[in-house]
């Protein structure tokens, strides 16, 4: 056995190491890999249906082995949004966590309006502004956290197969300071009156309790994503704002008539 003042040695050093190492998180949110991988053409539409710009959807392998999904979607010489998450697989194989999320949003002028950005191994979120704007805003992420700002086409899976009823996640928002906000995702009762049968639409928003939630939908943007029952990994639509107080859009993969997206 070693001397007492060996072991205290010994124990200061090893105290030293890990307090040396970085200190990594990662996100609670397990999120099936992708079936496929590539280019996902689409184009932005406005509430009325009508086509104002082009929009892709982009799922790749990393030399490392990680998943980026990256989105660009926006109207003709006005607002656009870019997004991009990178996933690292598990042991396995199959399932993936988020390691990186960021988003830049641009004016109807083409003027930026920063960068948010989600580190989850770091528990990490930030909101930069325009250059010269002021510094960087942040907010520690709880560790585990339930942020998923980005593949949503991914973490809405288990209730395209019907695995689940309803998920809990969270948002980080930039606008009014860096905040976590509490969001519920649930299944749409029915289709849209001239859907087919196989379309699932994925209802979400914030979670505001039964006295807010009956007046929630007056002021509140309409929230959806929709997927084919048939192959569930296939995104076909989504409904959203392309920023904060910005223009609602939706999203729709190119072969997909809006007609079969419910307005309801």
């Amino acid at each position: 056995m070693l001397p007492r003042s060996s072991r205290a040695l010994a124990g200061a050093l090893a105290a030293a190491l890990l307090a040396a190492e970085p200190l990594h998180a990662e996100s609670a949110l397990r999120m099936e890999l992708p079936e496929r991988f590539g280019v996902i053409p689409a184009a932005t539409y406005d509430t009325h249906r009508e086509r104002v710009g082009s929009a892709h959807l982009v799922m790749e392998r990393l030399d490392g082995g990680n998943v980026r999904i990256f989105s660009e979607s926006g109207i003709t010489d006005g607002a656009r949004t870019v997004a991009t998450a990178e996933l690292a697989p598990e042991a396995g194989g199959r399932w993936l966590r988020l390691v990186l999320e960021e988003s830049r949003s641009f004016d109807r002028d083409g003027t930026p309006r920063g960068l948010l950005r989600i580190d989850h191994r770091e528990r990490l979120g930030s909101c930069t502004p325009l250059e010269g704007a002021g510094p960087a805003r942040t907010l520690e992420l709880p560790d585990p956290d339930r942020v998923a700002n980005v593949p949503l086409n991914l973490f809405f899976l288990p209730l395209v197969r019907g695995s689940a009823e309803r998920l809990d996640f969270q948002l980080f928002l930039c606008s009014g300071g860096p905040r976590l906000v509490e969001f519920q995702a649930t299944r749409a009762p029915s289709n849209g009156r001239d859907a087919p049968p196989e379309i699932v639409e994925i209802r979400y928003g914030p979670e505001l309790g039964p006295m807010l939630s009956l007046i929630a939908p007056s002021f509140l943007p309409r929230l959806s994503f929709w997927f084919d029952r048939a192959e569930p990994h296939r995104w076909l639509a989504h409904r959203i704002p392309l920023y904060s107080d910005g223009p609602e859009v939706l999203v729709i993969r190119d072969g997909i008539p809006p007609r079969w997206l419910s307005d309801e």
